[in-house]
């Protein structure tokens, strides 16, 4: 008799708990956890005592992680002292002071270091500490830079550099000390720059940057018809300060959601495989991105999507429409949503952030974190919209990455309302037939992308076969999808791997600039990478040398998004004969 999924998972919602939430939050949360410490430590183990608590094997490794804690700060402006915080990854001042002329350049998000020249000088911005706007500061030649925050100084890890460093890569981290200050503080300082010709300041960081070993724990609730396939669901145990928001509700929802999959695990068809993390906050993703390196090939063979979770049940947190997803994960979420809450999800683009480190590999991404403050006109909000883009949400409160986010900042409510949303979408990822990721919504996103690029080089390159392989696939993609309701069960377990195998093949292609099995940097990074010089092209001179360049450049990329799409097409073809026979 076939088991009806629909009504065992309304039965699943009506067991999220309200008070185990809460339970698991306080306890994960009781303590700083910086990332390869003792504190940490003791989060994970508690994690780990209650998915053994619910019957599952875990599994808790070590490994070597670039982690980067941040020490005291002291800042002077013209001889006046100011509490400032250093950031994770920051070149550390130790006992010396840094001295230099501060000048005041603006957002961090549109400075014009040609127009506004900061060689020698200690740059103060508006805006919080990440890292383009480090970088950028830094080729200008500036010798620090001082943030200017919101009412509270928020925490932040300030390299490029995603995950471990490599002989390639360690030289971009950042060269420069960086501070912040508090938005009534800076307001003083840009005053103090605006009234005096040579406003000089003083700092002096410390920063402890090193090897440390950090841990990673997994469980697995195995599946019964396709379990050599998994989603992967996984949050950071790190936080800055005790991060009852970020991550504690996060992990607690975890827990819940595996309290209640292990109860009902007879139902899942494909399997489900929880990770938590350590160096999110300190080590830029590293304990992801270890992951990664480690498991690299049965992420691409097996693992058909990863569900992230980041800063959950704020209070306030009332937008759960504009949350991270890929084009082919949007309706997965889509449908949850609207069920559980009525309102309808638009979700945004990916950005390079979170802990999304498996997009090399070929792994659909959906979430980072769900729900959002409403826009507002406090400092806070106005630092989010540029950190996030702006839209209809703030951020995830102003307490995030600061001092304040304590348990008061929580409301069990939102907290049970987003582990709904994330127990009914894992549970449809882990259990229904065919695989919920729409390849078609992916390659429409791509097509969308291209004719963009296309317009923006004034016929200076031949996208013609691209446009026509575009086609063809959309083409081929309906035709393979008005079979899938006629599968027989083996058929269905071909259908779903060449769904992953599409997965393989448009998931770097959308989101990869450089090699699949390195991580690109922490930096913004816009859709098919290996196009992004489009726009630089139709800026150039026709026939000069860096036209040249970048043409040459343009059609050898050109070249590889091109067999990209052919290979998803040669995919798509052969499932479709195998299924016709």
């Amino acid at each position: 008799m076939k088991v009806n999924l629909e009504s065992i998972k309304s039965q699943m919602l009506e067991e999220v708990n309200q008070d185990l939430l809460m339970e698991y939050t306080q306890n994960v949360a009781s303590e700083i956890r910086l990332s390869g410490t003792e504190e940490e430590l003791r989060a994970f183990y508690y994690a780990k005592s209650k998915l053994e608590e619910f019957g599952l094997t875990t599994e808790l490794t070590f490994n070597d992680a670039y982690i980067s804690l941040p020490g005291k700060t002291e800042l002077k402006v013209n001889g006046q002292s100011f509490p400032a915080i250093t950031h994770s990854m920051a070149v550390s001042t130790d006992e010396t002071w840094l001295e230099g002329e501060i000048v005041y350049s603006g957002k961090s998000v549109s400075v014009d270091y040609q127009k506004n020249p900061v060689s020698g000088k200690i740059v103060l911005l508006d805006g919080l500490a990440i890292p383009g706007a480090v970088l950028q500061a830094q080729q200008a030649g500036a010798k620090a830079i001082i943030f200017i925050n919101a009412e509270y100084t928020h925490e932040m890890i300030v390299s490029p550099v995603w995950g471990n460093p490599t002989s390639h890569t360690y030289d971009n981290l950042p060269k420069i000390p960086v501070v912040s200050v508090n938005f009534h503080d800076g307001q003083k300082m840009k005053s103090t720059v605006k009234n005096h010709t040579n406003c000089q300041g003083w700092l002096k960081t410390k920063v402890d940057t090193g090897w440390r070993k950090i841990p990673t724990l997994t469980t697995e609730i195995p599946g019964n018809d396709e379990n050599d396939h998994f989603v992967l669901f996984s949050g950071h145990i790190d936080s800055w300060h005790y991060g009852v928001m970020d991550n504690g509700t996060a992990n607690a929802t975890m827990l819940e959601v595996a309290r209640i999959l292990a109860l009902n695990k007879d139902n899942l068809r494909r399997s489900l495989k929880l990770a938590f993390w350590s160096g999110h906050s300190h080590g830029r993703y590293a304990g992801s991105a270890l992951y990664c390196d480690e498991h690299w090939e049965d992420l691409h063979e097996n693992c058909v999507l990863h569900i992230n979770i980041d800063s959950v049940g704020g209070k306030g947190a009332t937008i759960i429409t504009e949350a991270n997803c890929m084009a082919e994960t949007r309706d997965l979420a889509k449908r949850s949503i609207k069920e559980l809450t009525g309102d309808e999800f638009e979700g945004s683009r990916f950005g390079r952030a979170g802990d999304q480190s498996f997009w090399g590999p070929g792994v659909p991404s959906l979430f980072m974190g769900l729900s959002e403050q409403p826009q507002s006109n406090n400092p806070a909000s106005e630092a989010f919209s540029q950190l996030f883009g702006a839209g209809k949400a703030g951020g995830f409160g102003w307490w995030w990455h600061t001092t304040e986010d304590t348990l008061d900042k929580i409301s069990p409510e939102n907290l049970a309302r987003d582990c709904k949303i994330y127990l009914s979408i894992v549970y449809e990822a882990c259990t229904t037939e065919i695989l919920p990721v729409n390849q078609l919504a992916a390659v429409e996103e791509l097509e969308t992308c291209i004719k963009d690029y296309q317009s923006k080089t004034n016929g200076h390159l031949n996208f013609s076969i691209t446009n026509n392989r575009i086609e063809e696939l959309k083409n081929n993609l309906t035709q393979f999808g008005s079979l899938l309701a006629t599968l027989t069960d083996p058929q269905v377990t071909h259908a779903n791997k060449t769904l992953k195998q599409l997965s393989n093949i448009l998931v770097p292609l959308n989101y990869v600039k450089g090699d699949i099995f390195n991580h690109d940097t922490a930096l913004k990074q816009p859709p098919i990478p290996l196009l992004a010089n489009c726009e630089k092209l139709a800026d150039l001179e026709v026939g000069s040398h860096q036209y040249h360049l970048v043409l040459t450049e343009l059609k050898r990329n050109l070249n590889k998004v091109n067999y990209a799409l052919l290979k998803a097409i040669r995919t798509v073809n052969l499932a479709v004969e195998q299924i016709n026979k």
